[in-house]
């Protein structure tokens, strides 16, 4: 007879919540038995500790044992809880008398067949909430790297022979010391210098200084933004270069985007310790295919697993070839692009993930993209422009901040003949990714002293709080509205865009240039 508990975490979206394993030996008939809503692969965890016990020089104790996994409505899935039940089974059994404290330390692993401890997936998660918990982790030594993050205390275990007794057999050999956390790495800002991320350079990128504005306030306010213009005229390029521009991410925001692809390598098929969790300082980048499903991009499946707009959290997800998704998966950007979460429910389970990306989209103005172009001419007749650009909703379009129409390059500009001299006095021009971020940080600066947030989070009662207009802004706004036919919500919209204008140029109060210029930066059709 004997008992003993060992701690253990599951994973439930975004949550961990705690498992106790609990192991009772009995007397009666042989038999090994798990119980608390284990998988299939849970299951099997028998024959792989028993086989792990008997490799290591450990005895499996006759008559019953049954472990127990609670809470029992809690679904457990994976190979996690192996070095678990099997160091619960020890302890039940007197084989090992730890010097270290099992109340407060959790156990991860999965067993081989010679006592080998094998990676499991998502630990990360498991980290931080054990460090806010409190509590210690023994995990696989090749997971060390996975949890570097995180602030609890860490020890790593090759294999299950490393808790048998000493040579001498007097006594039991202890758990080294909790390995300390390593340092966090430096933030680099400074893209000449080591170890800095790799960026395309904004100045690359000739000619389109309007568009080039327009990617400063995007990356300014947190704005989305939809490019419109023919093939070859930058819109990728663009895109590609707006991640540079955003600061680096704190260590909050770090941790956040590690835990939500921690727990996207973690699902079923994705292959335990190959996941890269080291600290993302530099804002992620997506970019789906238009072919992805709903399930790809919102989040879902049998696992309810993140998409690519939780992946891209505190990013950039760029959505080409905007009209080619398929209508549902742009209806489903809706929500997200309001709250910054997103709540995925099927049948038996649900999960809440953030969502607070920065949305970029580019598509052609007509189905063969020469609408505007002399040489050669469009063929696409106007029923065929309408059909094309209809696959994009109003309501989608409504919560899109900046809405820009690009030409063609002129040829003098590709090969180096100059700025036109045409363009906005406040653009950018030929400004390098380097200072355009600075000047994006001080904005940003601006914002989170005044609100405690970016322009493009601010709740409809906050606007025009935050957002002051003097009375010629005022009048020109509900002037284009007029025009236009704006709803509220893109009235809201127009002036948010003009504070973070405000902002770049270092001003208290929105004015009618602002104004005029968020207005002139969203299509009328």
């Amino acid at each position: 007879m004997g008992f003993a508990q060992v701690l253990s975490r599951a994973q439930a979206g975004l949550a961990a919540p705690l498992v106790t394993v609990e192991v009772h030996l009995g007397s009666g008939l042989p038999t090994f038995t798990i119980v608390g809503l284990p998988a299939a692969a849970v299951r099997e965890s028998r024959e792989r500790v028993r086989a792990a016990l008997a490799t290591c020089g450990f005895d499996l104790p006759a008559g019953r044992i049954t472990v127990n996994l609670a809470p029992a409505d809690l679904p457990k899935e994976g190979g996690r809880y192996d070095l678990a039940v099997a160091l619960g089974i020890l302890l039940a059994s007197g084989q090992l008398k730890p010097r270290f404290d099992v109340a407060r330390t959790e156990f991860y692993g999965e067993l081989g067949l010679t006592g080998e401890i094998k990676a499991v997936p998502g630990l990360l998660l498991a980290a931080l909430h054990a460090g806010r918990a409190g509590h210690a982790l023994v995990i696989p030594a090749c997971n060390a790297p996975d949890v570097r993050q995180a602030s609890a205390e860490v020890h790593a275990l090759r294999g299950l022979a490393e808790l048998a007794p000493g040579d001498s057999g007097a006594g039991q050999r202890p758990l080294p010391e909790l390995a300390p956390r390593a340092a966090a790495p430096e933030v680099v800002t400074d893209c000449s210098a080591p170890g800095a991320v790799a960026t395309p350079d904004l100045a690359d990128v000739r000619g389109q200084h309007q568009a080039k504005r327009a990617l400063l306030i995007t990356a300014a306010g947190g704005h989305s933004l939809l490019m419109l213009g023919p093939p070859g005229s930058g819109k990728t390029m663009l895109a590609q270069r707006l991640p540079g521009l955003l600061p680096p991410l704190d260590p909050a925001q770090a941790l956040e985007v590690a835990a939500i692809a921690a727990v996207a390598q973690s699902l079923p098929g994705a292959r335990a310790g190959t996941a890269d969790t080291r600290s993302p300082l530099w804002p992620p980048f997506r970019a789906p295919h238009h072919t992805a499903s709903a399930n790809a991009i919102v989040g879902g499946g049998t696992a309810v697993q993140p998409g690519e707009v939780s992946l891209a959290h505190h990013g950039v997800l760029f959505l080409d070839e905007l009209p080619e998704f398929d209508r549902r998966v742009l209806e489903s950007l809706r929500e997200p692009l309001e709250s910054g979460r997103v709540s995925v429910v099927r049948a038996n389970q649900r999960a809440e993930y953030p969502a607070a990306f920065l949305l970029v989209a580019a598509m052609n103005p007509c189905p063969c993209g020469r609408q505007g172009l002399v040489l050669p001419p469009c063929r696409c007749n106007p029923t065929q422009i309408e059909r094309y650009r209809g696959r994009i909703s109003g309501p989608l379009l409504d919560r899109i901040d900046l809405q820009l129409r690009l030409a063609q390059v002129e040829a003098r500009e590709l090969t180096g003949g100059g700025d036109s001299g045409h363009e906005h006095p406040a653009s950018p021009g030929s400004i390098s990714t380097e200072q355009a971020r600075a000047q994006v940080g001080l904005a940003r600066e601006r914002q989170w002293a005044r609100q405690g947030c970016l322009n493009a989070r601010l709740q409809a009662g906050d606007t025009l709080k935050h957002c002051r207009a003097d009375a010629a802004s005022l009048s020109l706004l509900a002037r284009a509205a007029g025009r236009r036919g704006s709803s509220a919500r893109a009235q809201h919209r127009i002036l948010r865009v003009a504070r973070s204008i405000a902002d770049l140029a270092g001003r208290d109060q929105v004015q009618a240039d602002d104004v005029a210029e968020a207005v002139a930066l969203r299509l009328e059709d």
